[in-house]
């Protein structure tokens, strides 16, 4: 075989090497550019992680840490490790129990309740009528008022001598509605849902204006009634929103502290005691370890509860 017959096999050769050599080249300018903006992404990123890291993460690994010592009444008395036996004893004792018990009931009475009355209020206020502005910013008002302001308010109302709803409800002298063993919590309840409904409310309408008017014409067109526009066009749409609502409104409940310490003071007989409470006598009373393992113990619940409800309650939200 003569040169001329290779030449043209050797020049397909040199190309095809050339290609590769080329296409290599790109590949790593690609890589380096990718390394350079990851390195300046963790850069910006590096800040925010740092306070995370200082005022976050390490105050929780700090605090289930401390849940495995025992720690005297007295700073002179040097804290005891007890490891696990510790989380043993005060999550099996009546006392845990019996608070969780309170704080599951306290959720009950106010995340359903005030997410229900929220959506009522922004429906309502989503109607077209002349002075309908006035409305919106009285059920929103509650937004901007703070729990110490509520409790003060609520306690003056619900004092068995001068409070209007103690005389309204032929309650007059005695103990009261706080000091009632039946209803110190749905008080307490009542008060929280007051003061949250104002923020539920503004989610709902910011929700509902963002509805389609196209939508809700078709469906009218269609031959749906109000009642069916609202079940079947409305509510799926919101259905992000109150999901939302409710995951916000849980971790709100669990969390409620400041009503029942000015209410209540987690009394009467310890049945208005939630779970926040119960941890904040025990830092009263000196005891660390318990409260720690309280604070763990409420953290995993709540990362458990909002889990299980994206889980499976978001599979029931309508993204459309």
């Amino acid at each position: 075989m003569s040169d001329a017959d290779l030449a043209p096999g050797a020049a397909a050769l040199g190309e095809m090497a050339a290609g590769r050599s080329k296409d290599a080249a790109n590949g790593h300018r690609r890589m380096g550019r990718i390394t350079r903006e990851a390195a300046v992404g963790y850069l910006f990123v590096l800040p925010v992680m740092a306070v995370f890291a200082i005022f976050v993460f390490y105050p929780l690994l700090r605090t289930f840490w401390l849940g495995l010592f025992r720690v005297a009444p007295y700073p002179t008395i040097p804290s005891k490790f007890v490891g696990l036996s510790q989380y043993r004893n005060v999550l099996t004792s009546p006392d845990f129990l019996a608070s969780l018990g309170r704080t599951g009931e306290f959720v009950l009475l106010t995340v359903p309740i005030g997410i229900v009355l929220g959506l009522a209020l922004a429906v309502l206020a989503d109607a077209r009528i002349r002075g309908i502005r006035f409305f919106r910013t009285l059920y929103s008002s509650t937004v901007a008022t703070s729990v110490a302001v509520v409790s003060v308010i609520f306690f003056t109302l619900l004092n068995p001598t001068v409070g209007l709803f103690s005389y309204w409800l032929g309650i007059k002298g005695g103990n009261g509605i706080l000091q009632s063993n039946t209803w110190a919590l749905p008080a307490v309840a009542t008060v929280t849902v007051w003061q949250n409904i104002g923020f539920t409310f503004i989610l709902m309408s910011a929700a509902l204006q963002a509805i389609p008017e196209d939508l809700l014409e078709a469906a009218r067109i269609d031959g749906a009634g109000g009642r069916s526009r609202f079940w079947r066009v409305t509510l799926p749409l919101l259905s992000p929103t109150v999901f939302f609502a409710a995951v916000v409104g849980i971790i709100a409940s669990f969390e409620a502290f400041g009503q029942i310490d000015l209410l209540t003071q987690g009394g009467p007989d310890n049945h208005t005691n939630v779970l926040i409470y119960n941890l904040y006598t025990s830092f009263q009373n000196n005891d660390f370890g318990k409260a720690s393992v309280l604070a763990a113990a409420l953290f995993v619940i709540l990362l458990a509860v909002t889990l299980v409800q994206f889980r499976f309650v978001e599979r029931r939200v309508f993204y459309g």
